[in-house]
């Protein structure tokens, strides 16, 4: 036999094809109400009671030459088995369902064609972003469902008709602790589930998916269930133009129709054969497959039409941004800068401090709402206050503004905790604020926990140029700290460049002492040359604290004219009020100077 090629080898080198519909076929055997244990309905029971069954349909597959088969563990988690009270089963059926694909794929490989196994991991019930179930809950026992499946022999980790982000990052991350646990380096693929509104279940675009999604380490990313290929075209090409990983597409057989005996998948074999050919020669897909509806014979023609091709090539723009959970939003703005808004901040912002003590998160939303329409794209949310439980505050007001503001979070806090209270709040990809050196960079530092935590989820990171000796003032001491958070933050975390946004600082330049006459052009002058060094970099700046001192008028002054300057030496970012940021021609030249 000749040498098999991993998974992800696979993967990379040729067309993959996937299976069909397991759950449809399982409807068309006549089972019993004890095959099912009791639980009727509960198709992972099967596993156990009725694997000739479950076998059956792999090797129906099998036979008509797919190169992968998907394990019956669709619904093997919190969500699912807790409807039936037998949720400590996650494991024991997960293996089960691992070891009888395994077992059929073993049969079927030949010196030819390997076939692979793909671990089913369904979204469940329980939409977390909507509150249903809380994050570490769910994520744990997909870790459960993730260890089960490799133990029992999976190739890879395929978490599908993924409906809420949050709920798709719970998945993700059980599954990664799983194969760590495990020692493997198990891939881990996600599809998911577009509506025939354009959105996934809780409104998010294609785009945010992709944003939230890719930075977590996933092999592959695409689509499957909820419509046929017709429906997904356009979110596939968004996809191929913009995913730096392999795109995958698993469809139903068309838009189910409602016949005599239930539901009816109207899409032949030949139209889903014509719309994965053409895929693959479009959008360059890597995997495909079918999901509900799709038959064998679905597969088969697939197979004949496009098992085995090679990759079409792709030059993806690959965009750093974050990401509500309804929408993505860019690093890079084509016509200014990225404006954070710092009105969500319990130390800068008395009306949001009160209204958070107070727990009128109503006004604390509304807050957020009035900074959208001053024209912010991200919002700043602090809620570090002495005496309060950060954890419960940060939960609190990082699940309303989830769904009810479209901007992505910075999520700012000194407590490790607080922000990752945050992040299991939020299904988009947020912003870490911060990491810096203050207590250096051991492996209890802060710096390690917060890099591991934006790892593990995918963040983004403020980097702050503060080490051992404090606040760098020139602009020698700030790059050459930032060159050190950039090193360490790619090389040991694996954090792109690019999603490292890196705060050069300013103290105030109203204290009247000549020594901080000149920190507002070292902190303009190593914006300069950071980016000239980095220009994947990301910069950004909290641009009031340069006019601490000042009264409201002259604030708004030296503000709007050293954020100019910031931007005119490489600036990407700003925390800012943007209402109270003047264009540089609504400024007198006499106020510019810094005349009367």
């Amino acid at each position: 036999m000749s040498t098999r090629l991993s998974f992800r080898e696979a993967l990379g080198s040729r067309v993959i094809v996937a299976d069909g519909g397991m759950g449809t076929m399982l409807q068309a055997h006549d089972l019993s109400l004890d095959d099912f244990q009791g639980h009727e309905g509960c198709n992972e029971i099967l596993n156990i009671t009725r694997p000739d069954v479950v076998r059956s349909i792999h090797e129906a597959y099998l036979r008509v030459g797919v190169d992968c088969v998907e394990t019956n563990t669709f619904g093997a988690n919190f969500g699912n088995l807790g409807e039936y009270g037998i949720t400590d089963r996650t494991y024991e059926l997960a293996e089960a369902g691992a070891r009888l694909a395994r077992e059929a794929a073993d049969a079927h490989s030949t010196a030819d064609q390997a076939r692979y196994v793909l671990g089913s991991v369904g979204p469940g019930t329980k939409l977390p972003t909507l509150g249903h179930a809380p994050y570490a809950l769910l994520r744990d026992h997909y870790e459960q469902c993730a260890r089960g499946l490799i133990d029992g022999g999976a190739d890879a980790i395929l978490v599908e008709t993924c409906q809420d982000l949050l709920q798709t990052k719970a998945a993700v991350v059980g599954a990664r602790r799983a194969r760590r646990a495990a020692g493997t380096d198990t891939p881990v693929i996600v599809q998911v589930t577009i509506e025939t509104t354009g959105t996934m279940l809780v409104g998010s675009e294609i785009g945010a998916a992709l944003t939230a999604l890719e930075p977590l380490g996933v092999d592959a990313i695409g689509l499957n269930c909820a419509t046929g290929p017709a429906e997904m075209s356009e979110h596939l090409r968004y996809l191929a133009h913009h995913s730096r990983v392999p795109i995958t597409c698993m469809p139903n057989a068309g838009l189910p129709e409602l016949g005599a005996d239930g539901a009816v998948y109207p899409l032949r074999p030949h139209e889903l054969a014509d719309a994965h050919d053409t895929f693959v020669r479009e959008f360059g897909l890597s995997l495909v497959g079918g999901c509900c509806g799709t038959t064998p014979e679905h597969l088969r023609q697939v197979v004949e039409r496009v098992r085995g091709r090679g990759v079409v090539e792709r030059r993806p723009l690959a965009e750093p941004a974050a990401a509500s959970v309804y929408q993505s939003v860019p690093f890079r703005q084509d016509t200014s800068y990225l404006a954070i808004g710092e009105r969500t901040n319990a130390n800068g912002s008395k009306a949001f401090r009160e209204a958070m003590l107070d727990e009128r998160y109503d006004d604390c939303v509304e807050i957020a709402r009035d900074q959208i329409r001053d024209g912010a794209h991200m919002l700043d949310l602090c809620v570090d206050y002495v005496g309060r439980d950060g954890v419960r505050d940060m939960r609190e007001l990082a699940s309303r503004l989830a769904t009810a503001s479209t901007l992505p979070l910075v999520l700012d806090s000194t407590e490790v905790a607080v922000l990752e209270a945050g992040l299991e709040m939020i299904g988009g990809r947020a912003v870490l604020n911060s990491v810096n050196y203050e207590d250096g960079d051991g492996p209890d530092s802060r710096f390690a926990r917060v890099a591991s935590l934006a790892a593990e989820h995918g963040a983004a990171l403020i980097a702050l140029t503060i080490d051992e000796e404090g606040q760098a003032r020139t602009a020698a001491k700030k790059v050459e700290v930032a060159e050190r958070i950039i090193a360490q933050l790619t090389g040991e975390y694996g954090i792109r460049e690019s999603d490292i946004l890196v705060d050069c600082l300013t103290f105030t330049i109203a204290t009247g002492q000549e020594e901080s006459y000149r920190d507002a052009l070292e902190t303009v002058e190593a914006i300069r040359e950071l980016k000239r060094r980095h220009p994947d970099v990301q910069t950004v700046l909290g641009v009031s604290n340069v006019s601490f001192g000042l009264n409201p008028a002259a604030r708004m002054v030296l503000n709007s004219v050293f954020l100019h300057e910031c931007v005119q030496a490489g600036l990407d970012a700003a925390i800012v009020h943007a209402s109270k940021i003047l264009p540089m021609n609504r400024i007198p030249e006499e106020q510019r100077r810094g005349g009367p």
